[in-house]
C-alpha cells in the first residue's frame, strides 16, 4: 500500500494517512477499467452477434483448441462453472457448440465447436482484434507490452490473494 503522509499531497489530493481515496485506489480503477471494457465488448459482441461476454469467452477459447472440457474453460477463462455451463447450455441451444461425455471423467463435458460455431468464431476473432486495436491505439507497442505484463503479474498475485485468503479461512475455521 501507498503512503502519502498526513497532509501530503497523493495523487493530487490532500488526505490523511492511511485514508482511502477510491478514486485513486488501483484496485477500484482496475474494477472500473474492466467493466468499462466488458460493457463496450459486450455490446459490440451481442448486437452483431448475439453473444454475451460469457459466451463469446466460451467461443474463443475452445476455437484456440480442438476441445476442451467446462472445468478446463472455466480456468482459462476465470469463470465460475455455473457461468461456463449456463454458456455451454445457450451455445449448444444455438449449435455453436456440441458438448459430449469426458471419456476420461464420465462426470464432464468435452466442448467442441460445430462448423456454425467454427464460421462464427471466424467473424467474431477479427472483430475483437479490432477492437482491441481502437481500445488501445493511443499506446505505444512498448506500452502495450508493459501493460500485458503487469496485468499477468496483477493476476497471479491475485491469486496468490485468495489462497491466502482461503487458509485463512480454513485455519479460522478449523480453531
Amino acid at each position: 500500500m501507498w503512503s502519502c503522509g498526513r497532509g501530503v499531497k497523493c495523487y493530487g489530493r490532500v488526505v490523511k494517512t492511511g485514508a482511502l481515496v477510491l478514486d485513486d485506489f488501483i484496485p477500484y480503477r482496475l474494477s472500473v477499467a474492466s467493466n468499462e471494457v466488458s460493457e463496450a465488448v459486450s455490446r459490440v459482441y451481442r448486437a452483431m452477434f448475439g453473444l454475451s461476454i460469457p459466451e463469446w469467452r466460451v467461443v474463443a477459447v475452445v476455437g484456440e483448441t480442438e476441445s476442451l472440457t467446462q472445468q478446463a474453460i472455466g480456468q482459462r477463462t476465470a469463470m465460475d462453472k455455473v457461468t461456463v455451463s449456463r454458456a455451454a447450455i445457450r451455445l449448444e441451444a444455438r449449435d455453436l457448440i456440441a458438448r459430449r461425455p469426458d471419456p476420461q471423467d464420465g462426470r464432464a463435458h468435452q466442448l467442441n465447436l460445430t462448423d456454425a460455431g467454427r464460421t462464427l468464431y471466424h467473424q467474431v476473432a477479427p472483430r475483437a482484434l479490432d477492437l482491441e486495436r481502437r481500445l488501445f491505439e493511443s499506446f505505444s507497442e512498448d506500452e502495450r507490452r508493459v501493460l500485458a505484463t503487469m496485468l499477468r503479474r496483477i493476476e497471479i498475485a491475485a491469486r496468490a490473494l485468495q489462497q491466502t485468503a482461503t487458509h485463512a479461512g480454513d485455519a479460522s475455521a478449523a480453531s
